[in-house]
């Protein structure tokens, strides 16, 4: 044992080996794609660095695996900044450079290259975060949906889910690209009509940077309402293979790059989770599995033409633990552990993006055309007491799929200063829904029982125009979009969804600038809400549905120091209008879709309003001497009618909320994080005693109903809790070692859920019926408190298939002479 603690203690003492990393890539003209040669690239950390070839290429060998930065300069063009370059021995860190070429006017604001990407057509509310900032996030555990919780105005929680709640709109309100690819969702388990789910499904290994926009969208992506994340992709090693290995909190995984041929590369990876496993030795009443797989393969035809391919697929599947009772004696763990088998339907559910985008660059634009297909099958079953042997006992039996075929394209000019942007789209839509499901509405039960099919047309067309005036001091931004289809004649009419953007960024300084928006968008309603039918075979809100609309308006100011660091403050307000509202519940459909299954499936209608508002403040420390760190706050109240008018907050008013990332990267490969969340407490709504107490309702549903009439009046306790992460890295020939140890929740804050209400049992396990009333259950209230110390311990394994270089190996032969020179000078010296 001592033996195996000094050998441990030993291994980890060791420093960041001898051996050198590579910065790598090509400069070429943003908007032709011509190479751009004898470009300064200058390394602030080495103090030197190269200069492009007459093909743009450059490389600096011979790093220390590490951090680094470059800048890079070249006249007639925008300075370029890159922070947060990733170092290692297993690959060559490989970079794609395009500089924006800019006019020469004298007596202008400079304008600094920074670290924070700007564009003029999303001034406001725009931020990035890098690959180092995602990868090292303490209690993200690698997962983007979780990382972006760091940023302002995106709500914290501590459930078991990754809902992204912008700005205190609901979870169905965000887009996500990828590669400029749109992709339904990121992640596992879906909830279909929304957005959320409890695991990502980006694999992280292929991210390079996130933008992430919650207001200011540019035109040619303005079809969400709360934000818009473009996820931007690595491109696959074009010299030869790599590979890294990793094991995590909840899966295994595996990714490869490398060449395909002399023109093309690609990055693929496949994961496979392991939760079923550990939550069975954990003795929870829920198994889920994930698997998902995800590739992207660049062709670069030659120096104008471009083909990128990329794919994006999952298998889930959520089983109930109907044996999770087994030798528990516990009155509390068995009355919990009965609430949530008895509720939760058994999922399956299958999904996939695939698409390919081509890029033509002309002499001062580029073309881009963008093909897609995205397709989700959502299967959910229900039986009582979870018995499947009698088919009788079947309560749900649910299949869903939703299908889009895409087709975009646009062009974009570079004009004496103006960049315009012209493009449309065309998408072929199919939605099918097969149900039969007991329900109970207000003391009765109804069987719904239909098989929909619903197949829409739908259309897009974009412009925006921005320039630069006033030499320079005054950016502005003009967008026109609009949305239509062939779901109904409200929806046909191009000009009830024209959605107009105006953007404005007003530099005081090279370092402060003053920043406004305002702009109108428009969102199509879930395929749920579409496609819902009656017994009858008629859709029944098909009359009733219209395009959401939201109103934008945000201002704020902007600093950027020079040590860095960049702060913002701005104030939004977020105007909704044609909200789905729930004619079954008398509550808008803004409440719901941070929950399991499927949102919509219910009569609606675009009747509802709503408003959100508030202020957000940011300070991002990009690293410097190995410290980085986030400060964020927003103080947000979101707010809808209810079914008298009357506003009320919305179940995403979080009011205040505080995140705070720390850290520091040491020598010798250590890197210590730490992430402090808070967050007000979330409104919810009473349960309608009465009702979920009758018999003939618990019995289907096993769960309490909500008493609407009291919506959203009660709320939940604040929140916060305190994560750890902590990362060493070994560097030898060829591959690399990252260890890291990850502690959520490390003081063990104690969470206060929405409560439970379940019946009283008798000797046989059955609910005693309410003497005072036959007709119903004898009730009590379940205390819902959660919260534990989750540590996970990672393994991330980088290497590479590389072939030495004819200087590595006459080193190598070298070395090897060296070495036996000194042997036989040893020898003789014995001899003497």
């Amino acid at each position: 044992m001592k033996l195996f603690i000094l050998a441990l203690m030993s291994f980890f003492s060791l420093g960041v080996m001898a051996q050198k990393g590579v910065i790598k890539g090509k400069i070429t003209n943003k908007i032709n794609n011509e190479p751009l040669g004898f470009v300064n690239v200058y390394v602030p950390e080495i103090e030197s660095g190269a200069v492009s070839d007459i093909d743009g290429n450059f490389e600096i060998p011979n790093l220390e695996p590490g951090t680094y930065s470059i800048e890079v300069s070249f006249v007639g063009f925008q300075n370029y900044r890159q922070d947060e370059i990733i170092v290692t021995t297993a690959r060559p860190a490989i970079l794609d450079i395009q500089m924006e070429e800019v006019a020469t006017v004298t007596d202008v604001v400079e304008v600094k290259a920074s670290s924070f990407v700007e564009t003029n057509e999303s001034p406001t509310s725009m931020k990035t975060l890098s690959a180092g900032e995602i990868e090292r996030l303490p209690g993200a555990n690698r997962d983007v949906s979780r990382v972006i919780q760091s940023l302002p105005g995106v709500a914290v929680t501590p459930s078991f889910r990754n809902d992204i709640i912008i700005r205190g709109g609901a979870p169905s309100e965000n887009k996500f690209y990828l590669d400029g690819i749109e992709v339904p969702n990121i992640n596992h388990f879906a909830t279909q009509g929304s957005s959320g789910g409890p695991v990502g499904l980006l694999n992280i290994n292929f991210i390079r940077e996130v933008d992430f926009r919650s207001s200011s969208f540019a035109a040619n992506r303005a079809n969400g309402l709360s934000s818009i994340m473009e996820f931007k992709q690595k491109t696959g090693n074009p010299d030869y293979y790599t590979g890294s290995f990793q094991i995590g909190s909840s899966d295994i995984g595996l990714t490869f790059d490398g060449p395909l041929g002399k023109k093309a590369s690609m990055i693929l990876s496949v994961r496979r989770s392991y939760l079923d496993l550990l939550f069975s030795l954990l003795k929870l009443p829920f198994l889920p599995t994930y698997n998902d797989a995800q590739f992207k393969i660049q062709y670069d035809i030659d120096r104008k033409n471009r083909l990128t391919f990329i794919g994006l697929g999952a298998i889930d599947n959520f089983r109930l633990n109907t044996k999770v009772n087994d030798k528990v004696d516990d009155p509390e763990t068995l009355e919990r552990n009965n609430y949530i088998l008895g509720n939760l339907p058994s999922q399956q559910q299958w999904n996939y993006t695939i698409g390919m985008k081509y890029v033509h660059f002309f002499e001062n634009s580029y073309m881009t055309v963008v093909l897609s297909r995205n397709m989700l099958n959502n299967t959910s079953k229900k039986f009582a007491n979870n018995d499947e042997s009698d088919p009788n006992n079947l309560i749900l039996d649910y299949l869903s799929q939703e299908s889009e075929n895409k087709f975009r394209i646009e062009n974009t000019w570079d004009l004496k200063g103006w960049k315009i942007n012209v493009g449309g789209g065309y998408e072929f839509a199919r939605y099918t829904n097969r149900t039969k499901s007991l329900v109970s509405i207000d003391t009765s039960t109804f069987l719904i029982d239909y098989d929909a099919k619903l197949f829409v047309n739908k259309f897009s067309l974009f412009t925006q125009f921005s320039k630069e005036v006033f030499k320079k001091r005054l950016a502005i931004s003009l967008g026109l979009r609009t949305d239509f289809n062939t779901y109904n004649k409200d929806m046909m009419n191009p000009l009830k969804q024209l959605s107009p953007m105006l953007a404005l960024k007003f530099r005081i300084n090279e370092d402060w600038s003053m920043n406004a928006s305002v702009a109108r968008y428009s969102q199509l309603p879930a395929y749920t809400m579409m496609g819902y039918q009656n017994n009858q075979g008629e859709l029944v809100n098909k009359d009733r549905l219209k395009y959401i609309k939201s109103n934008h308006f945000v201002f704020g100011f902007e600093y950027v120091s020079k040590w860095n660091a960049r702060f913002t403050l701005e104030g939004f307000y977020k105007m909704y209008e044609d909200y789905p509202f729930s004619l079954v519940d008398s509550i808008s459909l803004a409440n719901l879709g941070a929950d399991f299954g499927a949102i919509g499936n219910e009569p609606i209608s675009s009747i509802n309003l709503g408003r959100s508002y508030g202020l957000e403040f940011m300070y991002q420390q990009k690293l410097l001497k190995g410290f980085y760190g986030i400060l964020s706050y927003t103080f947000v109240k979101s707010e809808f009618q209810d079914k008298n008018g009357a506003y009320v907050p919305s179940s995403w008013d979080s009011r205040h909320i505080v995140s705070l990332t720390f850290g520091k990267q040491f020598k010798k490969g250590w890197v210590i994080g730490l992430r402090w969340l808070f967050s007000d407490g979330l409104p919810y709504t009473p349960y309608d005693l009465a009702t979920s107490s009758t018999q003939v309702v618990w019995d289907i549903n096993k769960q309490g109903i909500p008493d609407y009439n009291r919506l959203n009046t009660e709320r939940l306790k604040p929140f916060h809790q305190l994560d750890i992460r902590v990362d060493k890295k070994f560097y030898f020939n060829k591959w690399g070692l990252n260890i890291y140890v990850d502690i959520q929740n490390i003081y063990a804050w104690k969470v206060q859920g929405r409560s439970y209400i379940t019946p009283d049992l008798d000797a046989n396990g059955s609910p005693i019926p309410d003497p005072n009333d036959p007709s119903k259950y004898q009730m009590k209230e379940i205390e819902n408190i959660s919260g534990t110390v989750i540590p996970t311990l990672g393994i991330i394994v980088d290497f590479s298939f590389r072939k030495k270089t004819a200087e590595e190996k006459e080193a190598l032969i070298q070395k090897k002479a060296d070495k036996e020179k000194a042997k036989e000078e040893k020898k003789k010296g014995k001899q003497k």
